[in-house]
Formats: C-alpha cells, sequence, structure tokens
C-alpha cells in the first residue's frame, strides 16, 4: 500500500527510537508504516501478531485520521514489546 507509506497524518505522539545507533523520529503515519514495513519479516517474527496489528491500524489511519490513536497504541505495544523504547 503505497499511499499508506505517503500519509502525513500525525500520530498521537511521536516515537524516538534508537536503531544502530542513530536515532529515529516517527511522528506520521507514514514514517511508521515505512520503518515497520522496511525491516525484514524475519526481524518482526518474534512480534508477528503485534507487527500485523500495528500495520492494519496504520493502514486504518491513513485511510480515516479519527484511527490515529489506535495506531499509536498498536506502535506502542509493537515497540514497547520489542525493547525500541
Amino acid at each position: 500500500m503505497s499511499e499508506v507509506s505517503k500519509s502525513e497524518t500525525p500520530l498521537r505522539t511521536s516515537f524516538r527510537i534508537k536503531l544502530n545507533g542513530e536515532s529515529v523520529a516517527i511522528e506520521t503515519v507514514g514514517q511508521a508504516y515505512r520503518f515497520i514495513t522496511s525491516l525484514s519479516t524475519v526481524e518482526w517474527v518474534e512480534f508477528q501478531m503485534l507487527h500485523n496489528d500495528a500495520k492494519a491500524a496504520l493502514e486504518a489511519a491513513a485511510e480515516n485520521a479519527m484511527m490515529s490513536v489506535q495506531a499509536t497504541n498498536a506502535l506502542r505495544a509493537l515497540f514497547v514489546r520489542a525493547k525500541l523504547l
């Protein structure tokens, strides 16, 4: 879904994640979608259910900005479980 990756819909909070020693800021639905889909499926396999939930929530938020709260919560759950936050 290329339109999801281009979405400028803001998340309810911005996430700052350290990845390979660099800080990554995630503030929009598009940024979050690109981040969780750019990593290989193998990297998310341990968190597959949370990853799928976050991906679906981001897709919904790209279509309806009112879903950004659910997308933010799904991302937070994924990032916390993956120890990225």
